[in-house]
């Protein structure tokens, strides 16, 4: 199974971008990963928010595959410990074809989107940037691969 990190608009921190691709990488040693960044939108004075996200969730929708096992972070998906979140990547890489995780915009994601997706995924009832729910999510996918290699590097 390929596991796909779909982000929009870049890290604009270079301090978290370095972070970010330091778990993308060790995440490689375990299975298949990509980070692809949809580029933010242009000229978005003149857009409501239910347009942006009408319009990054276009840009989502085209890098999906039949097939694709759509999870989205959300404040509103389920929330899981380490153990119980590596448990459940361990069952998608065993069902999915391709797993992809979507980071959306400030504004979330559109109508499209949500109806298109498998599942949401909750890092916290606390909000956190985008910058930094990607780092986040890129070590908590590192220390679920580990967690599932019964590796040390989790601690109960």
């Amino acid at each position: 199974m390929k596991t796909t990190i779909l982000q929009v608009g870049k890290t604009a921190d270079k301090l978290f971008a370095a972070a970010i691709d330091n778990y993308i990488g060790r995440i490689g040693h375990y299975m298949p990963v990509e980070l692809v960044t949809i580029p933010e939108l242009r000229n978005t004075k003149n857009l409501s928010e239910e347009q942006q996200k009408t319009a990054e969730g276009e840009l989502i929708l085209r890098q999906l595959k039949p097939g694709d096992t759509l999870v989205l972070l959300d404040e509103h998906g389920a929330e899981r410990g380490s153990v119980d979140f590596a448990r459940w990547l361990e069952q998608k890489r065993n069902t999915a074809r391709r797993l992809v995780f979507a980071i959306g915009g400030p504004y979330g994601f559109s109508r499209q989107v949500y109806s298109r997706a498998n599942e949401m995924v909750s890092l916290s009832r606390m909000t956190f940037s985008h910058q930094m729910v990607r780092l986040i999510f890129a070590e908590q996918i590192y220390r679920a691969c580990t967690i599932i290699k019964g590796e040390p590097y989790h601690h109960e």
